[in-house]
């Protein structure tokens, strides 16, 4: 693995960013008016029902759920730009290493989760005066886990895309609401029916979600949670990266590659 190959991906994606507003709006747009929207409810529920802290509970999710949601898009786009470009082939046949494009958009990922975290915090707490930062330690490695799960969401949607074409395309922006009803992102497992809980469970980004809870509501960090969801991950990635290599491998095998910028 080289670092210079890597860099070079990097660099040019992120001037892609630089010269295009519709990339930049994707990155502050979307995530704000959800802040706005879910923020403006929360403010409401908490006149409705004195007591209870929607603030902390809703936008805390919600801005969680942004950094799990542009993970996965990171990897997902990177990968159909070069599609829509028609320029998978001429990465292809460079020295480029299928880990290194991994690792790029793994970059590409991070650059855009450090600004969308930046733009919610600063947003959430001019506004309605929540400290995404109350989290304390507990928020690196759950934004941690969040990240690489979206990173082997992403993957696999890559591979799909792979598989069966771009017609599959619409995997990269709709996989996570398939994912969203499981993950207790606004409300406990508890409230999901019994059957559906032990496939929460599967899932890391659950023991994210009632880590994240259990730090606003109690103040105390689950380790439980947090373990729960690096053994899922791991699970998750392991298996991922094996089903893009294999489905990348039967691609180039049916001359199928080409076809796939047609």
């Amino acid at each position: 693995m080289k670092w210079h190959r890597i860099q070079a991906l990097l660099i040019r994606h992120l001037y892609l960013y630089r010269r295009s507003f519709p990339r930049i709006m994707d990155i502050v747009y979307w995530p704000v008016m959800e802040l706005l929207v879910w923020g403006f409810l929360s403010l409401y529920i908490e006149k409705m029902n004195a007591g209870f802290n929607a603030i902390t509970v809703l936008l805390g999710a919600v801005i969680f759920w942004d950094f799990l949601n542009q993970s996965q898009k990171s990897v997902s786009i990177a990968f159909l730009e070069e599609i829509w470009e028609k320029n998978l082939i001429n990465i292809f046949v460079t020295p480029l290493r299928l880990s290194e494009f991994f690792v790029s958009t793994l970059l590409v990922g991070l650059v855009r989760l450090i600004l969308v975290g930046i733009i919610l915090a600063v947003l959430s707490f001019v506004m309605y005066h929540f400290n995404l930062f109350s989290l304390g330690f507990a928020l690196i490695p759950f934004v941690l886990n969040l990240f690489l799960f979206g990173w082997a969401l992403g993957l696999f949607a890559n591979a799909i895309i792979l598989r069966f074409g771009t017609s599959a395309q619409i995997l990269a922006w709709g996989f996570l609401v398939m994912v969203q009803p499981f993950s207790a992102v606004f409300y406990p497992v508890s409230a999901l029916p019994s059957f559906l809980q032990p496939i929460a469970y599967l899932l890391p980004s659950t023991y994210v979600f009632e880590g994240m809870r259990s730090v606003f509501m109690t103040g105390t960090f689950s380790t439980a949670h947090l373990f729960g969801a690096l053994i899922a991950n791991a699970v998750y990635l392991v298996v991922m990266i094996w089903f893009f290599f294999r489905m990348f491998a039967y691609v180039k095998k049916e001359g199928k590659l080409l076809k796939l910028e047609g």
